[in-house]
């Protein structure tokens, strides 16, 4: 069997580790985008991302590098390199050599920490970033907890996860939806919008929820997408709940998908349990996709009717974050 899929890994920001996974001073390898690098925080604590393999001779700098100052040192032999990519120290040498003398040796990818995240930016030609990271204000504000983390390893690629939520019809097979959801969708350059509005019952104020069917609250969702990797959802109405989505591609057909909750302290008990049942049961409807993900192929040309939702109009806006196809057989070729 061939590929499923054949189109390449979008560009755009991923976020490839939340900022608490990384101690000041760490070295961890990571597998992204088809290519082996390593994260480090440095001393003054940046957090910095290189292409994994030392110049020298060929060490993987994420399997026992360990951080000096601003550096990073290979276990090979110790040369070290700055988050620039730039040969600092070779620790045995009377002179630096030639070819590392205040050149980039190693390819530094653009790196921003921002609402929790560290963010790094990926195109297949390594051209500078096109947008910027989307800030989550609430993310770090005392009056919002931390992040509950839901994360998986999913046999597909970026563009599949994505299209659900264009895919309105699903959610009535796949998750015994009662109804097939509606709302307004808008596009503006690398950013999509999608703002859903429903009624649920009303709770009083002893936290007991309505079950007369006569009173009812407005809730709403709100999902804006800023490139192919940052997704943000805002649950607001009976309580209020942010779900902040991060799809990384670990290659055209495998990815990480990580959803991080957030939701308001000052929630009633009652409030605090309907989160907390909210939060569980996007994970149980992940949880029902991932078979379709992991067995579907792609079809450039499906056979949509009137009830499919804008799925056509999804992938007109998704295909602006692929690289033309004569650059990527370029770029292949350089490398």
């Amino acid at each position: 069997m061939g590929a499923r899929f054949d189109f390449p890994i979008p560009y755009g920001w991923y976020g490839v580790s939340l900022s608490r996974e990384l101690a000041l001073g760490e070295v961890r390898p990571l597998r992204y985008f088809a290519q082996e690098l390593v994260l480090f925080r440095t001393e003054s604590g940046e957090a910095r991302v290189l292409d994994a393999f030392c110049p020298h001779l060929g060490a993987h700098l994420g399997h026992g590098g360990k951080v000096t100052g601003e550096s990073i040192a290979c276990p090979f032999h110790g040369w070290e390199f700055s988050g620039e990519g730039m040969c600092t120290r070779v620790p045995y040498a009377r002179n630096m050599p030639p070819r590392a003398d205040g050149k980039q040796c190693i390819y530094p990818w653009p790196v921003i920490e921002r609402s929790g995240v560290i963010w790094a930016w990926y195109h297949p030609q390594r051209v500078a970033p096109m947008f910027d990271v989307v800030e989550v204000a609430e993310i770090g504000d005392p009056q919002w907890t931390d992040f509950r983390v839901y994360d998986w390893t999913i046999a597909t690629a970026i563009q599949e996860t994505a299209e659900n939520a264009a895919d309105a019809a699903h959610f009535l097979y796949v998750h015994s939806s009662q109804d097939i959801p509606r709302g307004e969708v808008r596009h503006e350059g690398h950013q999509r919008f999608a703002r859903y509005e429903s009624r649920t019952p009303d709770m009083d104020e002893q936290g007991k929820l309505d079950t007369t069917g006569t009173r009812w609250r407005d809730s709403l969702l709100e999902t804006s997408n800023n490139g192919p990797g940052q997704t943000i959802q805002r649950f607001m109405g009976l309580f209020d709940t942010i779900q902040f989505g991060l799809v990384i591609p670990i290659d055209s057909e495998h990815m990480q998908l990580r959803f991080c909750f957030i939701q308001r302290k000052d929630m009633n008990d009652v409030q605090k349990m309907m989160a907390k049942g909210l939060t569980d049961e996007i994970s149980r409807q992940v949880e029902q996709d991932i078979p379709i993900w992991e067995n579907k192929i792609h079809l450039k040309n499906p056979m949509l009717c009137d009830g499919d939702g804008p799925i056509a109009q999804f992938r007109r806006w998704f295909s602006q974050f692929y690289a033309p196809a004569e650059d990527s057989r370029k770029m292949r070729a350089i490398t």
